[in-house]
């Protein structure tokens, strides 16, 4: 039940203003939203989401750990040296030192990217063999 009291064609807002409730002769149905419509405001969580977006997370976080789980890596030999040359690359690059941390998941977020280039790596390893 509603809570409004049921009547045999009664206009329970009869005594609004008709001015108030016409819609404008400008208006289209995409200007406005309709009456099952909710206008809703973004949520402040988002809105700070947004702004926390526009610092770097280098220069917004503590230290290199924060908001990263922790997770074994265990590399070869010649993965490691390699590592530590793509290390000294980009910090030679940026002319500043490059966290391994940071750079251990740009390596796994830019292979996620490239997943042929993962699929011939593990193909490399004997993945697909029967």
């Amino acid at each position: 039940m509603t809570g409004m009291k049921e009547g045999a064609g009664e206009n329970p807002f009869a005594d609004d203003d008709p001015a108030e409730t016409e819609p404008n002769e400008h208006a289209t149905s995409d200007d406005s939203p309709s009456a099952s419509e909710p206008v809703t405001e973004p949520p402040n969580r988002q809105q700070s989401s947004q702004q926390q977006m526009q610092i770097p997370y280098k220069f917004r976080r503590d230290g290199v750990q924060d908001g990263r789980d922790r997770v074994p890596l265990f590399l070869h030999e010649e993965t490691k040296r390699a590592e530590r040359d793509a290390l000294r690359e980009l910090e030679t690059r940026f002319d500043d030192s490059v966290s391994l941390t940071d750079l251990r998941e740009a390596l796994v977020k830019a292979g996620l990217q490239h997943l042929d280039e993962v699929e011939d790596q593990l193909e490399e390893w004997g993945y697909g063999m029967t």
